[in-house]
């Protein structure tokens, strides 16, 4: 028996000595808004540290939106409470770049080859990048469509089967609920908080942020006037509260709001908190301008922060597998948010069915082509530009300013902000 146990302690200080434990890297993942992104997080990263056992994700706390999101990764830039790797909004990589903050992804890129086989496009790379460099990849991209209800609008005398494909149809539709007088609003129209909704009609009207030089404000010109006469008008004519973004969320699915327009990303939340309570369809949004208009793209990219080499090259592999096919499989039907990877959208292994079998997901798919970054402004004061639009958008709807008032108040605030060239 003694010769027995020998042998087999020999046995396994052999196997220990010829296969050696390895190291495990340990990568740290800050995200935003863990309403949508929590369970794909877990999943995404579950998957990942599967297929590759000497990493380790372990998540930061995740910030409550992109805002808060990119105060907290500038407060700890160059400190120990940095991550290794984050995910920050479309429109707020322009302002961690210009801080020499994330870690260029050009040579990872070079060292990998042919990005296409994986299923990023030089479209796709283009929405993570500034001025050619390129600061992340894209994670989850979206863009704002319209939710409605169709038992509402049926009620209403719409038909809810032909979707409004113009704003006086909306406006018309919305009046009409709201005139129903059963406690019910027309629109819901999910100005607050950012930029993002403000840009979906200054772009649909085919307007822009600032003007090529990016020296003087352009949002206040024919477009920008549209797109806030647009806002009053919601306000007046098609039943538009004065919502919160909550207060929101939780009218429509309650059943309590005609129309509503924010993000694809919120569609899964969306269906999930609708249930069975109402008929519910999405439609593209309508644009100001159809013939020129075009759509803002929301979502965020993962960034890497790290500059430890031996963290380098785990921190690529984990973004390139979670901005890659597999991530978008989790991303889309997770969320709601268009696909960011052309090999999943395409392909049967990934997404390639989903959308036949999920047609409410549909509406967001087949705005892809009117998708343009979401701007982001130059300089330090990015927040504090979006923070100076919102509040000019409120004194809007809740009827405190003339509509081109507010919007010409608020081009005078954000020229001051502007870098001085």
């Amino acid at each position: 028996m003694k010769r027995i146990t020998k042998a087999l302690a020999a046995a396994a200080l052999s196997a220990s000595i010829a296969a050696p434990a390895f190291a495990e890297t340990m990568l740290t993942v800050h995200y935003p808004m863990p309403g949508f992104f929590k369970d794909v997080m877990d999943t995404i990263s579950k998957k990942f540290m599967e297929e590759n056992p000497d990493i380790k994700i372990t998540f930061a706390s995740p910030s409550e939106n992109y805002e808060q999101g990119i105060q907290t990764i500038m407060r700890q830039a160059g400190t120990a409470e940095m991550p290794d790797i984050t995910f920050i909004g479309l429109n707020r990589l322009r302002m961690v770049d210009e801080r020499d903050i994330p870690v260029d992804l050009g040579p990872f890129i070079a060292k990998e080859g042919d990005m296409d086989k994986l299923g990023f496009s030089d479209t796709i790379l283009k929405l993570a990048q500034v001025n050619g460099k390129q600061v992340g990849l894209a994670f989850a991209t979206s863009n704002p469509i319209m939710y409605y209800n169709a038992d509402l609008v049926r009620a209403a005398g719409g038909n809810p089967d032909v979707a409004p494909k113009t704003w006086d149809e909306v406006i018309d539709l919305g009046g009409k609920i709201k005139a129903l007088n059963t406690g019910a609003d027309g629109i819901d129209f999910r100005w607050q908080a950012d930029d993002w909704m403000f840009s979906a009609l200054l772009f649909g009207a085919g307007g822009t942020m600032l003007t090529p030089d990016e020296k003087k404000v352009a949002f206040n010109g024919e477009a920008g006037q549209k797109a806030v006469t647009l806002l009053d008008r919601m306000v007046k004519e098609g039943g538009l509260p004065v919502f919160t973004k909550a207060a929101g969320e939780q009218a429509f699915v309650a059943g309590k709001v005609g129309f509503a327009f924010q993000t694809t990303g919120a569609l899964r939340n969306t269906i999930k908190n609708v249930g069975d309570k109402f008929d519910m369809r999405t439609a593209p949004i309508p644009l100001i301008d159809p013939a020129n208009g075009k759509l803002p793209t929301g979502g965020n990219a993962v960034v890497m922060l790290t500059r430890d080499p031996a963290k380098q090259d785990a921190a690529w592999k984990f973004a390139k597998f979670a901005a890659g096919p597999y991530g978008a499989s989790v991303v889309v039907p997770g969320t709601g948010y268009v696909p960011n990877n052309e090999l999943a959208a395409k392909s049967p292994d990934y997404l390639g069915n989903f959308y036949k079998e999920n047609p409410l997901f549909n509406a967001g798919l087949n705005q892809m082509p009117l998708m343009q970054p979401w701007y982001a402004f130059p300089g330090t004061n990015g927040v504090k530009v979006t923070n100076t639009i919102v509040e000019n958008l409120s004194r809007i709807v809740e009827q405190k300013a003339d509509p081109v008032e507010a919007l010409n108040d608020a081009a005078d605030e954000v020229q001051k902000l502007l870098p001085r060239k």
